[in-house]
């Protein structure tokens, strides 16, 4: 049984991305034949065991949006856990008993019930006595069985976590740095509390069950074990747990310390649950506390040290983040130098001051903190003057937390997004600075302006130092800057950010002024709007860019640094010229849509995304196919052209 689940959980995320990449990318990466096979399969293995899995391919989905959350009384009351940070506690709590020692999850309680093998309903913690009722939402996390074999009443608990992997994911999409998400646990916590469902699928959330409450006429032989067993037999994903004795719970509890820095889910510790459902039940609880489990805390392993300094690190909010830098330490197998602070009012608390003798921890082993100040030396140096830009500081208190801001409204620090286009793809494409590299170095005031990314060798030592670089890491960044630096001028005119200016526009006007960069900064607006694609407005916003001396003497010591590719004013007649195309499917004799399209905007042609009245060609090596590009294309009386039939073309 567990077998065929498994397959099935295997299956439907190979046919929900080849889904993906068909109906939302236009491409294919299996046949139609292989999509039709393991859909096939899938359904034959939901027959066969009764589970559903939520997002099969096979059930239709629907998403709901409410305009409040039902609120819902639980049966019996959702108590917490007492807790302890002594495994010799652990021990003599387990007594001659054997217990499950598993993951103490970091996310959001749920209870799930289930009625004539479908699911009813999912009611988030809330309290402990009242919680939210999340049913519409519960249906779109990613590992939830919507229907499983088991027809009779079950009522069980989980945790909603978002791991580890999927919040990074998710924060790489969002390419504004403040607005990420700060950790997984309040990401799941207003993921699954959303009123549109839709939303909520789009995070990742998964349900790791950790307690069976009901499951009618079910022989579970007395045996916590038992029951996480015969949920993983209905569908369920289990939190990871080891059977131990006191004999053995301090080798457990080492090895589930060890996996700490790999472990996806997030967990603030670990739980032990005794086997014997009849004694655990027979306990009772307290008014606080049910008495069948016990959640342990790891000691935080606290160093003390002395800090060295408060670095300031500006934030393109204008917020300047106090961070203190102290000798180095080894804290929970890894060597730590830094932790934030985060505010003024944190710094007054603490009386800190440089020179002072501090405590260090890493809260959840992971993040280092400052635990007490023992010299208290008091707050001092607060920075009159924005450590990026020179500009004044002042302090704010917004209710009771005071900080630090810069009131330069031209702040580099600010203008973090144009420094992101600058080494975007179709920019200069300098790998290794993602936006966050790029404001730690803003921050640091290693990058003032875009020529000092090609002089990043002189705050080599510093960078090497920094938490999260190295020496390869310097290095590999060094190289690609060096490979960036020979680059094209549509690239770079793209790269300076000019308002509306994007990369089919940069290419239209070097093509148009002959790759004279030189006449066109000198252009007027009647130059300008004689560009094909260029209005009006572009063209005032072209001229009043380089109608700033700052900006001409800014691209000035830019050009210092780079090679520009010399690029040939086509001569003659091109013979695409006010040609539009959009390109589909496989190719074979171009490496990659990119290719293609660079040949028919060379050849005075233009290429967009979508199939429209103004469309001239499409061009798609499977002609006869019925994707939707190809219907479109067909009731607009647009021709379809293989990529044989666009060469003889040219």
């Amino acid at each position: 049984m567990e077998t065929k689940i498994q397959r099935m959980k295997e299956i439907i995320p190979l046919l929900k991305q080849a889904a993906k990449a068909y109906y939302q990318e236009d491409r294919e990466i299996m046949s139609n034949f292989e999509y039709d096979r393991l859909y096939d399969e899938l359904a034959g293995l939901e027959r066969e065991t009764g589970v559903i899995m939520a997002g099969s391919p096979t059930q239709e989905v629907g998403y709901q949006v409410l305009e409040e959350l039902p609120k819902e009384t639980h049966e019996s009351p959702m108590l917490s856990l007492d807790k302890t940070k002594s495994v010799e506690e652990l021990a003599d709590w387990l007594g001659e008993q054997k217990g499950l020692l598993s993951w103490k999850m970091d996310g959001l309680t749920i209870v799930l019930t289930y009625e004539g093998g479908e699911l009813a309903k999912a009611v988030t913690r809330g309290n402990g006595e009242i919680g939210e009722v999340i049913t519409p939402n519960a249906r779109t996390f990613v590992n939830i069985p919507l229907k499983i074999a088991y027809t009779g009443q079950l009522t069980l608990r989980g945790e909603a976590i978002i791991r580890y992997s999927d919040f990074a994911r998710i924060n790489e999409e969002i390419e504004d740095v403040d607005a990420r998400y700060k950790n997984p646990r309040n990401l799941c916590s207003g993921s699954v509390r959303q009123l549109n469902s839709q939303i909520t699928a789009e995070r990742s959330v998964r349900f790791e069950a950790f307690a069976l409450v009901r499951a009618d006429g079910v022989d579970f032989k007395n045996s916590r074990r038992e029951q996480f067993e015969w949920l993983k037999a209905q569908g369920f994903e289990v939190v990871p747990y080891v059977e131990v004795e006191a004999g053995t719970i301090r080798q457990a509890v080492k090895q589930f310390e060890e996996q700490v820095p790999e472990n996806d889910i997030p967990s603030d510790g670990l739980v032990l649950l005794y086997d014997d459902i009849a004694y655990g039940e027979s306990l009772g609880r307290t008014a606080k506390f049910p008495r069948n489990a016990i959640a342990f805390k790891w000691q935080d392993e606290v160093r003390e040290t002395t800090l060295s300094y408060i670095e300031w690190s500006a934030s393109r909010t204008g917020l300047i983040n106090p961070v203190a830098v102290f000798e180095p330490v080894e804290l929970e197998g890894t060597t730590v130098s830094r932790a934030s602070v985060h505010n003024i009012s944190i710094m007054e608390a603490l009386e800190l001051g440089a020179g002072d003798r501090i405590t260090v921890y890493k809260a959840n082993m992971i993040i280092p903190q400052i635990a007490d100040n023992l010299t208290r030396s008091g707050v001092r140096d607060i920075p009159e003057k924005c450590p990026v830009c020179q500009g004044p500081t002042q302090i704010r208190s917004i209710g009771e937390v005071k900080s630090l801001y810069c009131t330069n409204p031209d702040c580099q620090a600010k203008k973090i997004k144009s420094f992101t286009l600058f080494v975007s793809r179709d920019a200069l494409n300098i790998d290794g600075l993602s936006e966050a590299t790029l404001e730690k170095f803003i921050s640091a005031g290693f990058i003032h302006e875009y020529a000092d990314i090609f002089h990043l060798d002189a705050h080599r030592e510093a960078i090497v130092s920094m938490e999260g670089f190295g020496e390869k890491s310097y290095e590999n960044l060094t190289a690609s800057a060096q490979a960036a630096s020979h680059t094209t001028l549509p690239r770079l005119i793209y790269g300076l950010g000019i308002a509306g200016i994007g990369l089919a526009n940069a290419k239209a006007l070097c093509r148009h002024f002959a790759y004279d960069l030189e006449k066109m900064r000198r252009a007027d607006l009647e130059e300008l709007t004689a560009v094909d694609g260029i209005g009006s407005v572009l063209a005032q916003a072209w001229m009043d860019y380089f109608a700033s001396e700052k900006n001409n003497q800014m691209l000035d010591r830019l050009l210092g640094c780079l090679v520009i590719e010399k690029e040939q004013a086509e001569a003659g007649e091109q013979p695409l010229a006010g040609k539009i195309f959009v390109i589909t499917g496989s190719l074979t004799h171009f490496s990659n849509r990119k290719e293609l399209a660079e040949r028919i905007e060379a050849a005075g042609g233009k290429v967009t995304g979508s199939v429209t009245s103004r469309t001239s060609y499409l061009i798609n090596n499977d002609t006869t196919s019925n994707s939707s590009k190809n219907k479109k294309a067909r009731e607009l009386n647009i021709p379809v052209l293989s990529e044989e039939d666009f060469l003889r073309m040219l």
